[in-house]
């Protein structure tokens, strides 16, 4: 049992590493602030909580201790990270930043527009 949960600890642990290069990587490759936005929001959030299961996982498993506090930590990120994301690109949207040339559509423009002559 001890191997089994020790692998499982280390699986949970690398894979939120791994999405956490991906993070740094988007962050610093990314041409826009919406495409910059979209990598840190969403792959930050499956690498720290993905540390944070490995973290539970092994006080679980390990020492014997269920940490509810962990387990608050992990639902709290897992419900504010996107939300933050997404408002953090709202705001730079309607503040004006204009995303990158590469961008296909804007599906956003014509609500506004439509929100504005209101």
């Amino acid at each position: 049992m001890t191997v089994i949960a020790n692998t499982l600890i280390i699986i949970t642990i690398v894979v939120g590493l791994i999405f956490t290069v991906v993070t740094v990587i988007g962050v610093l490759r990314l041409p826009d602030v919406y495409t910059r936005a979209h990598a840190a929001s969403k792959s930050a959030t499956l690498g720290v909580l993905s540390v944070l299961v490995g973290t539970f996982f092994h006080f679980w498993f390990n020492d014997g201790y269920f940490s509810v506090r962990l387990l608050l930590a992990i639902l709290f990120l897992f419900v504010t990270a996107p939300i933050g994301g997404h408002l953090m690109s709202r705001a730079a949207y309607f503040s004006g930043v204009k995303p990158t040339e590469l961008t296909v559509g804007d599906d956003l423009a014509e609500v506004v527009e439509k929100a504005k002559k209101k």
